[in-house]
């Protein structure tokens, strides 16, 4: 199951945006090196690319996210936190989070940290669960 397959099958449902926050392996931060960095995105399958540096201004900040979100073809509308990063304070979101809010704004559903916790199986059953209490 991957985020693409959820919007696919969910989106005529429930509203799916990404919220691009701070790089979480930028080459001029947390960053393992581009012989690393090549082994994690072939053994992950990623699209996206992993040398990019840790944007300075929200004009940087804009386009690492409008390349990152054309690169995972997701289909889904990317938003952009703000330089002072205030969403992913709030969330907890670094370096990848999944959740689901209810129409009140309540989470009802929050995925652990990724890379290990980001689980579109759990968001799927979570949706589920959720639609089927409605």
């Amino acid at each position: 199951m991957s985020l693409h397959d959820l919007y696919r099958e969910h989106s005529d449902q429930i509203q799916f945006i990404t919220i691009y926050i701070r790089e979480a392996h930028p080459v001029d931060g947390w960053w393992f090196g581009k012989g690393f960095m090549n082994i994690l995105l072939k053994l992950s399958g990623s699209k996206v690319s992993w040398d990019i540096y840790d944007p300075k201004t929200i004009q940087e900040r804009r386009a690492a996210a409008g390349d990152c979100a054309q690169s995972l073809g997701y289909g889904i509308k990317t938003f952009v936190d703000e330089m002072d990063d205030a969403v992913n304070k709030a969330y907890a979101a670094w370096p990848t989070r999944l959740y689901l809010i209810n129409k009140e704004g309540t989470v009802v559903y929050a995925g652990g940290p990724g890379p290990f916790g980001f689980k579109p199986g759990a968001l799927e059953q979570a949706i589920q669960n959720y639609l089927a209490k409605e």
